[in-house]
Order: C-alpha cells, then structure tokens, then sequence
C-alpha cells in the first residue's frame, strides 16, 4: 500500500474526537503565534511550521510534502498577523521605513527564488536550513556581546541590498517573515532590539503576501501526484497551502498580536534577547530530531 493511501486512511479512521482536538490545538497555535509575531517581530513562521508539522503529520500528510505545506500555510496565516503588528509597530513610532525602502526590491527577488527552489528541492532541505538559522540566531542572541558588532549602522549600496536578498529568500525556505534575519542584521549593526523587532513585522508583510503566492505555485506538481487524496492528505490545500490551517489560526493571531506588540516595549533589551534566544533553541532542537 502506498504512503498517500496510508495517509488516507489514517484520516478517515480519525475520531470526531481527534478531529476536534487537532482543531482546538491549531487555534491555540494561533493565539501564540499572534503573540510571539508581536513579540519578535517574526510573523509567527517558527512557532507554525514545527507545530504545523506535528498537526499534518497526526493527519497522514505525506513525508515528501509535510514540510513545504507547513511553510506555504505558515506563509498565508503569517500575511494577516504581520499587518496587524506592523501597524501597532508603527503606530508607536518604532518602524525603520528606510530600511524598508532599500530592502523592497531585494527581497522580493529573494522570494521568488525562495519559490522555485522550493518547487523542485528535496523535503530535507528545508528541515537543514530551518535548524542551521535557528541555531546561529540563538547563538548570537544567548551569548552575544555589546562588542558583536558587523559595525556601527547599516552599509547601504551593494551590500545591503545582498542583505535583503538573503532575507528573503531565506525566509521563504523556512516559511518565517523575515525577522529572524532582520533583527539579527539590525543588532549586528547596533540598532535597538525594539526597533528591529518593529521594522522586522514590516518586513514580514513584504515577505509573507508573494511567498504565499509562490508556494501555491510550487504545490501544484504535489497535488498532481497525489490526485486521489488531495482533499486529504494536503487538507483542503491550494498547491502547498493548508486552507484549514490557515483558517483555523488566523483568528486568533490576529487578536493576540496587538497585546504582543505592548509586551515587546515593556520588555528589557537583553529579556527581550535571551526570550528568543531560548525560543530558537527549542524549535531548532525539534527539526535536528527528526533529521536523525
């Protein structure tokens, strides 16, 4: 028996109650994944696609597509979320529209690139980038000195716009709004944690809209492979977006994400550092398991 009819059948033999259970547990998945995108400023991406990855896994999705479709979903419900907290953000004065202005066209190349790749890439790939950025990012915000520093404010020309390249297409491989890597990139150069949090949910509204868009594009090859059980084993799916999971969690993202955003500012700094830095640790931890 093929894996797709295995998947299948594990679906159809689900309890009501299991049913229910996987749905109260995207919802609350959303609710922390609102906060912690006010928070951190990162769209939510590193909470969805680990817990995202456990929910497709209980419902027989396929080894070979789980990943991809925990980052395309994670993509679409991040799009609402990062709006939200972008304007919070903004709202308070906190955003960095400059850097904004220099990074729109890199990034969405980066995007883009991000996409194709994830058309054609093996399912490994994503878990090996997601833990490689997790653990590098936790390093520098757990045992980072003042003294850390790339220099004492952004470059612009050449090598900025490289930065927002990376941005983006690191971002859509991992299925995260892009402030991992901003709000390294800013602390590097010795902008304030909050103020890179805040610029960093800007950043995910131009990464979260097309990326979303591309992974539809890249899904449609999966959803031709498995043409008897698509309904099922990408539940609901557009290409490799998770229709029920995104409808389940946007809801309460979106609500949570403004009281987020108010305990990002009344945070210390290095609370602020060593919160994410713990939360990365976590998250990457995950993946490396499974890689064994």
């Amino acid at each position: 028996m093929s894996e797709a009819a295995v998947g299948a059948g594990m679906i159809a033999g689900s309890s009501a109650t299991e049913l229910v259970e996987l749905a109260l547990l995207l919802v609350g998945v959303g609710a922390l994944s609102g906060f912690l995108a006010g928070v951190f400023g990162i769209g939510g991406g590193a909470v969805l696609v680990p817990v995202f990855y456990e929910c497709f896994r209980i419902a027989g999705v396929p080894l070979d597509v789980r990943m991809p479709l925990c980052i395309g979903t994670s993509l679409a419900v991040i799009i609402p979320t990062s709006i939200r907290s972008f304007r919070a953000h903004r709202a308070r004065g906190a955003v960095d529209m400059e850097i904004l202005r220099k990074w729109v066209v890199p990034i969405l190349v980066g995007v883009i690139l991000g996409s194709v790749i994830a058309r054609y890439a093996p399912e490994r790939l994503f878990k090996i980038v997601f833990v490689m950025v997790a653990y590098l990012a936790a390093a520098r915000l757990l045992f980072a000195r003042e003294t850390w520093k790339f220099g004492d404010d952004l470059p612009g020309g050449p090598v900025m716009k490289t930065y927002g390249f990376f941005v983006g297409l690191l971002s859509t491989l991992m299925g995260i709004g892009g402030g991992l890597f901003s709000n390294l990139l800013m602390t590097f150069y010795g902008r304030p944690i909050h103020q890179a949090v805040a610029t960093s949910s800007a950043l995910a509204v131009l990464i979260s809209i097309p990326g979303a868009l591309g992974y539809i594009y890249a899904g449609w090859p999966a959803a031709a492979h498995y043409p008897d059980v698509t309904a099922l084993q990408l539940p609901f799916a557009l290409g490799y977006v998770s229709l029920i999971g995104a409808v389940l969690v946007m809801p309460t993202s979106l609500l949570v994400a403004p009281l987020g955003v108010r305990v990002a500012h009344a945070l210390s700094k290095r609370t602020l550092e060593v919160a994410f830095g713990c939360y990365l640790l976590i998250v990457g931890s995950r993946f490396v398991i499974s890689l064994l």
